[in-house]
């Protein structure tokens, strides 16, 4: 059994081709999937930590918007304003404190307006403390006036200040709550004097809220950020380090900074009303997250297609390669000398059409090794019958000579050529040492000693021309094929003319066709069709392994029978059937000879043999 398992089979190649073709394939869409996603993913991130922190901007103006809206009920409340201001000169306690319980009632139906009121204060420049509170009212500090909040809604002059978070209340030292503070000087509405501030505290979820909605992961951190960098609020928990804000991107007013630069995604917009700027810092770490989940997907989906590739690359160089250990197998019988056997697979039409193109190679093997060894055989007997008769024309040959010597003595010239002309066709036709094998160039050499006898005795009668390029004249061809042709061109169709005839030999290449044509054409008498059509029936079952028939019989009308075909044989020589035949075993049953002829025109015979790759240098012979 043939072994195809090794490194360089055929199996193997195509199971690692075609899992590294797979492979690659995969690595470079897994790849060009994880960059898309990643890509993707952080361009999500991005929009939605713009969008977030734009609705957080926004939701803090409308809150900022709503307190400033109540520090200004505060200021333009005419009753409290007149209150505050005659409070002040008010000498007499019980109308002092009718005053007092007047401004308080004012103070709380502005704290019970709104639900994350925590307190509100109102503090006189005359030192003058009201106070209304969700829990320990009336416990105020008296140290207010040296603090910086107080200091700074002082200088602001009627301006919203906005104080940010604060861990516990500005005034009262018992609420300890984180409160968000904000405050503003009152004016006096008749001359537009101070008359002290008040200040505003309240609950910071509304606050802490907006700022959570900033956070797009468990560590994203969220700070708003004056116009000096202080921190008003933030979701940073202990021990976290705030970042330095001064390097950190400011927008303008309406506008949305995403930076991704380094390894934190920080967004940034600035809130109108207050001219705070919010930051939201989200570590890049946090947003691989889904990046994770992805890269676990992928290498789950890579190793099942890796397993499914591995399977179907093996079943697929199986079953391309199956057949051909088939077919590997029958060649080694082959090659061992067995044509008797075949092929049969079902497979890819390409591995098909090979194994069919195999057995007919086999089949058409053995046919020729059949063929061979027939005409070997032949070949034999033919050489047997050859040296059998090989003794006449040899003592003839040894008596030609010696009568050509004494004709030389004598000087007659003439008998003395026609005579030497005579011996070199009998040494030609009894030198089988290579068989029946020679060239055309022997062939047309011997012709010349033939046409010698023929000019010889019809006296002018025959003309030839010979036009033979050299580069054929290598050409192969079976011993004794111009003879006959020529002989029986001369006999059948020059002789029995009243007036002078040409023959002549040439050749033709047709390469499309891959053919050398050897051309003997007389200008005779030529045939009629019913005797044309009847020779080159006797060339079709000479081929085939028919008796030969003579053409001369042929051509004169005649129909011999077998035993009258065996004695022209003897008599005229080897015939056109037996040449057509020999040269059908050298080159195959497509080559041979083909006739055609006119009555009154002449007779040609094309002899037929394979074109040569390698046809030798020379010029033409004319």
């Amino acid at each position: 059994m043939v072994r195809s398992r090794g490194r360089h089979s055929i199996h193997n190649r195509l199971f690692w081709l075609f899992l590294c073709s797979t492979m690659v394939l995969l690595i470079a869409v897994s790849v060009l999937y994880y960059q898309k996603t990643t890509e993707i993913i952080h361009g999500k991130i991005s929009d939605l930590a713009e969008k977030n922190i734009s609705q957080t901007v926004g939701l803090f103006n409308l809150l900022l918007e709503g307190y400033d809206s109540l520090s200004k009920s505060v200021n333009s409340n005419a009753e409290l304003l007149r209150l505050l201001a005659q409070r002040d000169k008010e000498r007499d306690p019980v109308a002092s404190g009718s005053m007092e319980r007047a401004i308080t009632n004012i103070l709380g139906a502005v704290f019970y307006s709104r639900d994350d009121i925590v307190g509100i204060h109102v503090i006189t420049n005359r030192g003058k403390m009201y106070n209304y509170e969700r829990r320990f009212a009336g416990v105020a500090g008296l140290e207010y006036k040296g603090t910086d909040w107080y200091r700074k809604i002082k200088d602001a002059k009627g301006e919203m200040v906005w104080l940010g978070l604060s861990e516990g209340s500005l005034i009262n030292s018992l609420q300890r709550d984180t409160v968000f503070v904000f405050g503003r000087v009152l004016y006096d509405l008749d001359n537009y004097k101070p008359i002290g501030i008040v200040l505003i505290e309240t609950d910071p979820d509304p606050i802490m809220a907006a700022l959570s909605n900033v956070t797009i992961s468990p560590n994203s951190r969220v700070y708003i950020v004056d116009k000096d960098n202080r921190i008003v609020a933030s979701t940073q928990t202990d021990g976290q380090k705030a970042p330095s804000f001064g390097g950190l991107p400011k927008p303008a007013a309406d506008e949305t900074v995403v930076d991704d630069e380094s390894d934190q995604l920080i967004v940034s917009a600035k809130a109108a009303v207050a001219e705070w700027t919010v930051f939201g810092l989200t570590p890049k770490a946090d947003m691989s997250a889904e990046l994770a989940r992805t890269r676990m997907y992928l290498i789950v989906v890579i190793a099942a297609v890796i397993l499914l590739s591995t399977v179907l690359a093996s079943l697929i160089s199986r079953n391309i390669t199956s057949p051909l250990k088939l077919l590997i197998r029958e060649m080694k019988q082959v090659e061992l000398g067995n044509f008797r056997g075949s092929v049969n697979v079902n497979s890819f039409d390409e591995i098909n059409s090979l194994v069919a193109s195999f057995n007919r190679m086999v089949q058409r093997m053995d046919e020729l090794i059949e063929r061979i060894t027939l005409a070997s055989i032949s070949e034999k007997n033919a050489q047997l019958q050859a040296l059998q008769s090989q003794v006449n024309p040899h003592f003839l040959y040894n008596t030609l000579d010696m009568i050509y010597w004494m004709l030389d003595e004598r000087e007659n010239d003439r008998l003395g050529r026609v005579i030497l002309a005579l011996s070199h066709m009998f040494r030609y036709s009894s030198d089988w040492e290579e068989a029946s094998r020679t060239t055309l160039r022997q062939e047309l050499e011997q012709m010349k000693h033939y046409l010698t006898i023929i000019e010889s005795r019809l006296e002018g009668r025959v003309r030839t021309e010979m036009n033979v390029d050299e580069k054929w004249r290598d050409v192969a061809l079976p011993k004794m094929t111009l003879q006959p042709i020529i002989e029986n061109a001369v006999k059948s169709g020059l002789e029995p003319l009243g007036r002078p005839g040409l023959l002549r030999v040439y050749t033709a290449a047709d390469e499309k066709a891959g053919e050398l044509r050897v051309v003997v054409t007389d200008d005779g008498v030529g045939m009629d069709e019913a005797k044309l059509a009847e020779l080159r029936g006797m060339l079709d079952r000479g081929a085939g392994g028919a008796p030969d028939k003579d053409l001369e019989s042929v051509k004169q009308g005649e129909r011999p029978h077998a035993a009258g075909s065996a004695a022209v044989r003897t008599r005229r020589g080897i015939g056109l059937p037996n040449v057509h035949r020999r040269i059908a075993l050298m080159y195959g049953a497509s080559y041979g000879l083909r006739i055609d002829s006119k009555r009154g025109e002449g007779t040609t015979v094309t002899i037929v043999v394979p074109l040569p790759a390698n046809p030798a240098k020379g010029d033409d012979e004319r």
